[in-house]
């Protein structure tokens, strides 16, 4: 038997634009919460960030014409749209608050306190609410009055001076990466405080910074740096503590060739016709293979390049060596893997991918497209 999604009955406000506030709004939809996106007359940025547009119609009769990118970040809502500088608009949207669950918001640190929005005046509205602000440094410390940028924070967090050729530019991720991460880590915020409120009773602030998540997730190049004292730098495709473990060419093109152990490196030996370097006392471990990595990883580069990639591939694959290629955005949407998991979705005939997580018992609730701007459904209008 089917069964609901997960947070059915969870209700949201949404006082969030762009990315990471909506990215933690529509993951809470699509595990099944009701959230409603409080808009703006002229709505949320990301409507106008195109090419490529999505034209559908308004429901007045007329044609609304909103960009991908907002269908990205917004499946799942509904719209209202909210003055905030208009006292009728503001009793009704507390009103929404005072029944609520959830609170999401990216405001400047103390920009909604002019409102009677800020988590202290609405904690006293709503003292269950759990009430989740996004910024971009945080609710205190020296930068949290600044503003924060994807793009800024991928600089500042050290990620960018990791990624790309080392003897090229440092460059960014090619998706709004902190923003994404910042969005899931507001999720698991989120439910740990819908947790806790289950023992206290009361709901709780939880404070978001995407200079904390993008530094939090440095995972082992962090680890590296505080245990062992040496400053990683760019590698480029290589890995700063498993060799070999990077793209190597192809005589038609490149591939990926991941080696954990010595057994696979082994492996990978027999499959180039290298025998003997698994022996070598230069390449024998992990750590003698990361020290000779240089002189290693162009042995490596001259057997794959005298194979095109889609061989080589099946030949690792069989070998037991972890190997595949480097995929377009095309090619990774039509993967059949990807296929058969259901990650490609149209709900109301608008396509996107959907929350990548699946349950034994409970479904996902992935009906509904990104609102048209002011369509609340059921919703009072503000």
């Amino acid at each position: 038997m089917t069964q609901d999604a997960p947070l059915k009955g969870l209700k949201v406000i949404e006082l969030a634009r762009i990315l990471a506030g909506p990215w933690i709004g529509q993951t809470l939809a699509d595990l099944g919460a009701e959230v409603i996106k409080i808009e703006a007359p002229e709505g949320d940025d990301t409507r106008k960030w195109g090419p490529p547009f999505v034209e559908r119609p308004d429901g007045q009769g007329g044609t609304e014409v909103t960009a991908a990118y907002f269908h990205a970040a917004n499946r799942g809502k509904t719209s209202v749209i909210c003055d905030f500088s208009d006292a009728d608009d503001l009793a009704r949207l507390k009103e929404m608050i005072a029944g609520a669950d959830v609170l999401v918001e990216n405001f400047k640190v103390g920009g909604l306190k002019k409102f009677g929005l800020d988590y202290d005046s609405i904690s006293a509205l709503n003292p269950r609410l759990v009430y989740a602000s996004v910024t971009g440094f945080g609710q205190e410390g020296p930068r949290a009055k600044q503003p924060g940028y994807d793009f800024l924070i991928q600089g500042m967090s050290g990620i960018m001076d990791l990624t790309g050729d080392p003897e090229g530019e440092p460059q960014k991720i090619g998706v709004a990466w902190i923003d994404i991460f910042t969005g899931l880590y507001g999720v698991i915020g989120i439910q740990a405080a819908l947790a806790e409120r289950e023992r206290s009773g009361l709901g709780q602030h939880v404070d978001l910074s995407l200079l904390d998540c993008g530094v939090g997730v440095l995972a082992n190049q962090a680890t590296n740096y505080l245990l062992g004292g040496t400053v990683p730098k760019r590698l480029g495709n290589a890995h700063p503590n498993i060799v070999p473990y990077q793209v190597f060419p192809a005589s038609d093109g490149h591939l990926i060739i991941a080696c954990g152990n010595d057994r696979q490196f082994a492996a990978l030996c027999r499959v180039l016709g290298l025998e003997g370097l698994e022996t070598n006392p230069d390449y024998a471990t992990n750590p003698a293979r990361v020290a000779n990595r240089g002189p290693l990883c162009e042995q490596i580069a001259a057997a794959t390049a005298q194979h095109g990639k889609a061989d080589l591939i099946a030949a690792l694959e069989a070998a037991g060596v972890p190997g595949g290629p480097i995929n377009t955005v095309a090619e990774a949407l039509e993967e059949p893997q990807i296929l058969s998991r259901g990650m490609r979705i149209a709900p109301q005939g608008i396509e996107g991918l959907r929350t990548p997580i699946r349950f034994s018992r409970s479904e996902l609730s992935l009906d509904r497209a990104a609102p048209v701007l002011g369509q609340s459904g059921d919703q009072p209008a503000c």
